[in-house]
């Protein structure tokens, strides 16, 4: 039994995610959570939400509410939706927890002993009309490497550069407005990356297989203009982790808290301390320490694009300069971007689908489909309502629906609610199971590979390959001379039934659930053996009729749909 950790990227807690969030992290991770867990490996999956920082902050200011209050119902709102979406942590932690704390700070104290950690007097943006200083995401303006006019006072969204807010042309604060903004001094701790650059291109050197999004990226980083700098892990906000030596005071910086971006990494370590903490698990060590176990640990990450530079060198900094026995990520899977019919998602305009609204709309199973199908893999991508309603038409219902419909109800009114005997297997339904048998290690290895939308090709593909034996071998018409064959021919289509449920749960798991059960059967075993699960239930095996899998999309509904998310047109 192999045994995989995965993480999916952290949210922000400040409000509801869009879909693109959601196929950039949380749905594919979850998909290869369920898959590994399908083909019998155990699987840690941790998530939780980032709460530091500005974002948290200024939601917390617009809600009118204590940030320690918004943080606690955001997270309730974040983990109910995820839930809605079957998204299936072992467990969705948060980075305010007294682990992440405590584990912050001891990170800090360690990489101090090391001489990773020095103190800087510098100058920053303060604010006269808000009385404070503005690091990070208080401050908005022109990125002076691509022009964007939205960067933020840490990175530019638009080209992924990592900034300081005094490096931004025209900038103004993001509480009030204003661009009274002056330098005053003040003092703060830095993350001596530069001293690690050797040892951090070394280690990505030896990652194996890596997205060339992800090595991109990295190395773009690590040797861009003047290479890898140091990097500020400290800040002057009142939310926050204290800045701390472990459990010791940091004199000079009282009143400070540590920088969001080392904190929130550190959470994923943190979230499993929190997973037994809250009873579900007995042992974090043996899948985050290679001294307890965790040396035969294969750890995935999945993120967005944006968030590559702190998951393949920041936190990689942090982790290898504490000098501890830390499991390090071995893969990351990152991704593009889904931009929302023919512009991109927006908060402020309203436009384009949220979680929430999307399960609303229609259940999960219908998203995550499409998501997954359509995944922003090599190069961004788009939704479109037309693009949504033909996935959902021609793949779900059209294919998976009609395909369980036409068997059980045939079935029924044929021989009754139970897999009828019939004879041998003839030439035609065995070259179906050599095709499935294919097809079906192709899946795996697509899978393995985490190719979501190869793996989902070849997912439909398996679909269609039942469809098109059922329509040649047509048993309503075999049923008229040869009711013996006919009873053979629909025994296979139940069995198929039955695999299609196990192949098609890490993708549309609520599906899979009503179709095993309406197969009777809770034995979801990984067909390793396809010709086998051809003939897992066996004749006398009941069945009920599933009600209609999925429903198809109207072209009023759609443009209903269209017009409700357009928001306000850039």
């Amino acid at each position: 039994m192999a045994r995989h950790l995965i993480t999916s990227a952290i949210p922000y807690i400040n409000g509801i995610k869009h879909l693109g969030n959601l196929v950039g992290s949380q749905l594919p991770a979850d998909l290869f959570a369920r898959y590994q867990r399908g083909r019998g490996n155990e699987v840690l999956f941790l998530c939780a939400t980032d709460e530091h920082g500005t974002p948290a902050e200024l939601a917390a200011a617009k809600a009118g509410k204590p940030v320690a209050e918004y943080c606690a119902e955001m997270w309730q709102v974040q983990s109910d939706i995820a839930e809605g979406f079957g998204l299936s942590f072992d467990h969705f932690g948060r980075s305010s927890s007294k682990a992440n704390h405590r584990l912050t700070q001891h990170f800090a104290k360690k990489l101090d002993e090391a001489g990773l950690i020095r103190e800087v007097s510098e100058t920053q943006m303060y604010s006269k009309a808000d009385g404070r200083f503005l690091p990070d995401r208080y401050i908005e303006g022109t990125c002076p490497n691509c022009g964007f006019d939205s960067a933020r006072g840490d990175q530019c969204d638009n080209c992924t550069k990592q900034l300081d807010p005094v490096d931004l042309i025209n900038p103004h604060s993001t509480i009030s407005g204003s661009t009274d903004l002056e330098m005053r001094e003040t003092k703060h701790l830095y993350l001596c990356q530069s001293k690690m650059k050797d040892q951090l291109e070394e280690w990505i050197d030896t990652r194996e297989g890596w997205p060339v999004l992800t090595t991109s990226i990295a190395k773009k980083w690590l040797n861009d203009g003047d290479g890898l700098q140091d990097r500020g892990i400290t800040r002057d906000l009142d939310w926050g982790i204290p800045v701390q030596r472990g459990d010791e005071p940091w004199p000079g910086m009282e009143g400070k808290v540590f920088y969001v971006w080392f904190d929130a990494p550190i959470e994923y370590i943190a979230c499993g301390q929190e997973w037994v903490e809250a009873g579900k698990g007995d042992d974090w060590e043996r899948w985050w320490r290679t001294d307890k176990g965790a040396e035969d640990v294969t750890y995935t990450q999945f993120m967005g694009k944006d968030n590559v530079p702190f998951h393949t060198l920041s936190f990689p900094a942090t982790i290898l300069g504490s000098g501890e026995p830390w499991k390090l990520v071995d893969y990351i899977k990152s991704f593009n971007y889904l931009n929302y019919d023919g512009g991109q998602f927006s908060t402020s305009r309203g436009r384009g689908v949220f979680m929430d609204q999307a399960l609303q709309i229609l259940p999960a199973d219908y998203w995550r489909w499409w998501l997954l199908s359509h995944a922003p893999e090599t190069s961004d991508s788009e939704f479109t309502w037309e693009s949504f309603q033909s996935g959902v038409n021609k793949d779900l219902a059209d294919v998976l629906g009609n395909f369980v419909s036409r068997v059980t109800k045939f079935c029924r009114s044929k021989f009754g609610e139970e897999v009828p005997a019939g004879g041998e297997m003839g030439a035609e339904e065995k070259a179906l199971i050599e095709e499935l048998t294919r097809r079906v290690r192709t899946y795996e290895t697509n899978m393995d590979a985490i190719e979501v939308r190869k793996a989902a090709t070849e997912l439909r593909a398996i679909w269609a390959a039942g469809n098109e034996y059922l329509q040649a071998a047509a048993p309503w018409a075999t049923f008229k001379e040869d009711p013996d064959k006919a009873a053979m021919q629909i025994r296979l289509a139940l069995n198929l039934i039955r695999l299609y449920a196990i192949l098609s749960a890490p993708f549309i798991p609520e599906a899979s659930d009503k179709l095993l059960k309406a197969m009777q059967t809770q034995d979801a075993t990984w067909p390793d053996d396809v010709a086998a699960a051809m003939s897992a239930l066996p004749a006398g095996h009941g069945f009920t009729v599933p009600e209609n899998l999925f429903s198809k999309i109207t072209d009023d509904q759609r443009d209903d749909w269209q017009a409700r998310f357009a928001g306000t047109r850039d």
